[in-house]
């Protein structure tokens, strides 16, 4: 719930588009639709099984699908936040994956973050075009809709959503002035090769 309207009061979400969850054991929790999430309560959150049912009276967001699908493909994933943000969805409007015109496009896993073909909201195609998008990335852009971010926790997923959303303010800025130099696949695979060094430190050798 303070992930929800954290996102909302940052722009990322307005009204009642977007959604989160999380992993929670052999189930997940997520957003209810329909729901402002500047009047959300924590009794309204919606919880779900992995074949797609949901307790409760409220419905889950209607993108529940793709969430269901990440955390059955993805062990890896704790949660999972889907935004609208302005600059995001322009560029998800140009229906082209994000490039390597910075070094952190590098932080969604990849040499680029991939953009979904389109399909309608909440469903299964839907679902089938963000786990392509995501294989191997832990964000991808929606076309013509928004942007789907992943990690382990929600805290997490929430940061890599803003990070992404940046990424794309700074590429309709390059592209307005001319265009970008894109760094090579060579150059991104020394930063992702220094981002997992980064996640993954080798401990500290005693002085000899």
């Amino acid at each position: 719930m303070v992930a929800a309207r954290d996102l909302f009061d940052r722009g990322l979400n307005t009204g009642t588009a977007g959604n989160v969850s999380v992993r929670y054991s052999d189930w997940f929790l997520v957003t209810p639709s329909g729901i402002r999430y500047d009047a959300l309560t924590p009794t309204q959150i919606v919880e779900m099984d992995m074949e797609g049912e949901a307790e409760g009276r409220l419905k889950p967001s209607s993108e529940w699908r793709f969430h269901r699908d990440i955390y059955v493909a993805r062990p890896d994933v704790g949660a999972i936040v889907h935004t609208h943000p302005p600059f995001g969805t322009a560029v998800a409007a140009l229906r082209r994956d994000l490039p390597a015109f910075h070094y952190t496009v590098a932080a969604a896993g990849g040499t680029t973050i991939r953009c979904a073909p389109y399909a309608t909201y909440g469903t299964q195609l839907l679902s089938d075009y963000v786990m392509r998008a995501l294989e191997d990335r832990t964000a991808c852009l929606l076309a013509n809709h928004g942007m789907v971010a992943v990690a382990e926790t929600l805290e997490k997923a929430t940061l890599l959503a803003i990070e992404v959303e940046m990424l794309c303010q700074m590429y309709l800025s390059a592209i307005q002035a001319g265009e970008p130099y894109i760094l090579s696949d060579e150059e991104m695979q020394e930063v992702l090769d220094k981002f997992g060094d980064y996640k993954n430190p080798q401990p500290l050798k005693p002085w000899e």
